[in-house]
This record gives C-alpha cells, structure tokens and sequence, in this order.
C-alpha cells in the first residue's frame, strides 16, 4: 500500500511537466450577440460564459495537472461551437443552444459539481432557452 501512494504521489508531481493545459487565455471580448434583456445576459453569464466566451473564470485547479487538461480541452472546444464574445463569426451552434439548455445537456453536470452558481432553476431555464430561441432562431 505504501509504495503505491509513493508511486501515485510521483506520477502526480511528474505530469506537471507536461506542459499542455495551462495556456489559459482570454483574449478580448469583440462582440457579443444582441442581448435581448439583461436577464439574459446575465443567467448566460452566470451558466455559460466560463466555457463559451472568452471571460473565462480560471480557477487554482485549472493549473494542477490532470484537472488543467480537461478544462483546457472544454474551454477550447465550448468556444469552438459557441463563443458569445466573438459573435462576428459564425456560430453555427447558436441555434442549439436553446434545446441544449432546456434538456439540460448545458451547463454540463460535471461543470455543475463545482460552480453551484451556474445552476438554472427551471423557471430560469425555461427563461435562458425563450431568450436564446428569441435571439438565434430554433
């Protein structure tokens, strides 16, 4: 039992050299989509923006190696389908973001583990869905 905690603790220490997972960056926000309400906005702010925008909320673990390479990967790819702050390009998954949300397949149940804040009460939910079918088209 001893010698594998030893050689879980050093597998641990040696994936930090891997440099992968902490090129944490937000570049600027260029603009966003036509808020319909400040409601809106902010339950898209509260449950999406740390994964499709380029606000990200980086926390301590998204520096501690394996955690950093999960977040890593799920803010590139949320911001590949979906990025609220770059709403010049296009965002071919807009118009899923409605039935995403009231299926509640978004926010993800692993993201939610953590931020309890992003968590939609129904009624808010069924709110963020009408406003993003309002905004983006079904």
């Amino acid at each position: 039992m001893k010698r594998a905690l030893i050689w879980t603790a050093a597998i641990l220490v040696l994936i930090q050299l891997v440099p992968y997972g902490r090129a944490h960056s937000n570049p600027p926000v260029v603009q966003e989509p036509a808020w319909i309400t400040p409601a809106a906005r902010e339950a898209a702010r509260a449950s999406c923006f740390d994964c499709h925008s380029n606000q990200t909320r980086w926390p301590w673990y998204s520096f501690v190696a394996p955690t950093s390479w999960l977040l890593e990967y799920d803010v590139s790819e949320g911001r590949r389908h979906l990025n609220f702050s770059e709403w010049q390009r296009e965002q071919r998954h807009a118009k899923d973001a409605a039935e995403q949300v009231r299926t509640k397949e978004m926010p993800q149940s692993d993201y939610l583990l953590l931020h309890s804040e992003a968590r939609l009460t129904d009624a808010q939910r069924e709110q963020l869905a009408a406003a993003f079918e309002r905004m983006f088209g079904k």
